[in-house]
């Protein structure tokens, strides 16, 4: 899967999708895509990544507590 750093649009890959849609890490292991040949493992925050697209990643891949913290804001 490749998302994008949100500050300089380099894509990256993501080394384990698991590290990723886990909630309690906060950073996950990545290899950035530029040049033909492949490039070393990097840790990225979470915070820093979006998709492609430009859309952020879902709030249950960055907070545990996603469904009290949208509960708090809705009372």
């Amino acid at each position: 899967m490749f998302l994008q750093v949100k500050d300089t649009n380099d894509l990256v890959k993501i080394v384990d999708f698991q590290e990723l849609i886990d909630p309690n890490r906060d950073s996950v292991h990545a290899q950035d895509q530029e040049g033909q040949e492949e490039q070393e493992t990097e840790i990225f925050k979470k915070e820093e990544l979006v998709f492609p697209s430009g859309e952020s990643l879902p709030l249950c891949w960055l907070d545990a507590n996603y469904r009290k913290a949208s509960y708090k804001k809705a009372s």
